[in-house]
């Protein structure tokens, strides 16, 4: 009995170390767990922290949000009105637009009946034989017999238009200085324009000459290749002057077609200047080469209507008499 008892003991000791080991490794456990959870709670504390800082932010950006919303409204309220004020503006000028729409176009249909009145009545006072001065003329809407007018000066240096020819009854502005028929055909050619000098030659060499004429006598013509002379020569150009001022005048034209038109433009000046103007060769040197070209002179002595004798530099700055102009026909 004495050992059963002992065994009996050995085996409580043991189911208690066993039990009190147990317990201990529990607690360990729940030790560790407890640490688990305080470092848990430590981490919530922060995140709500942080929670708490950024609803405070939050709620700091609804209230600017209000702030900007009521701003906003109140600038939408003032829009509103804005633009119903501009809606009531529109409809007036619409209205005042209308208005002024209607008496200009009433204005305008009695300018236009008043011009042809004009009109008419200048014609008919024109195939009178009035003169009537430039500024009051606009040539391009008269109805006329023939359709060709005949621009003047007079002695009162004013411009006037008349019929070609036409003597003026009243005798107002003194006497014409050069009346067209007294004009060389290259100076009628030249006072003409581009459509009445199309339609008066079809010759591009002719329309060249009259151009190159014009440059020559009107100083505010343009591209003038014409040089001042000496002794007994007025004024001149090269044959390869005028080439070059053929390319200018019609830009793409080959060299070659240029020289080709040079020579025929010589001629139809000759022919339509009745002759008086000159031919010249002349030995040049360029580039230590010597080489002869023709030069188309004008001498001082040259009976132009309406030129004097004067040097060529004077008479392209105006110092000449002044030569009557023709219109071409409208």
């Amino acid at each position: 009995m004495t050992s059963e008892a002992a065994t009996c003991e050995t085996s409580t000791d043991r189911s208690l170390e066993t039990a009190v080991r147990t317990l201990t490794e529990e607690l360990e456990t729940l030790s560790q767990r407890t640490d688990q959870l305080a470092d848990r709670v430590d981490e919530l504390e922060t995140e709500n922290e942080s929670l708490a800082d950024e609803n405070d932010r939050l709620r700091s950006r609804v209230r600017e949000l209000e702030c900007e919303t009521d701003d906003l409204e109140s600038r939408a309220d003032h829009l509103e009105a804005q633009t119903t004020g501009l809606e009531t503006l529109t409809a007036t000028l619409e209205s005042e637009t209308e208005r002024l729409e209607n008496r200009t176009t009433a204005v305008i249909n009695r300018s236009g009946a008043n011009k042809a009145r004009i009109e008419e009545l200048q014609a008919r006072e024109l195939e009178k034989g009035a003169h009537l001065l430039e500024e009051n003329v606009d040539q391009h809407d008269l109805e006329l017999d023939g359709g060709r007018l005949e621009r003047i000066r007079k002695d009162d240096d004013r411009t006037y238009y008349r019929l070609p020819d036409a003597d003026d009854p009243l005798g107002r502005g003194g006497s014409v200085a050069l009346v067209h028929a007294d004009l060389l055909p290259i100076q009628q050619l030249a006072r003409m324009d581009e459509d009445m000098l199309r339609s008066t030659t079809n010759s591009l060499p002719s329309r060249l000459a009259a151009k190159l004429w014009n440059v020559r006598s009107d100083p505010t013509a343009g591209d003038d290749p014409w040089q001042s002379g000496c002794k007994n020569v007025r004024e001149y150009v090269k044959a390869s002057d005028l080439k070059h001022w053929i390319r200018r005048q019609k830009p793409g034209t080959s060299d070659a077609y240029a020289k080709k038109l040079g020579s025929r433009t010589i001629d139809a000046l000759l022919d339509l200047s009745k002759n008086r103007l000159a031919i010249r060769r002349k030995r040049e040197r360029k580039n230590g080469l010597e080489y002869t070209e023709r030069r188309i002179l004008l001498t001082a002595d040259a009976e132009i209507p309406g030129e004097t004798g004067a040097t060529g530099t004077a008479n392209r700055l105006g110092d000449a008499p002044k030569t009557a102009d023709v219109t071409g026909e409208r």
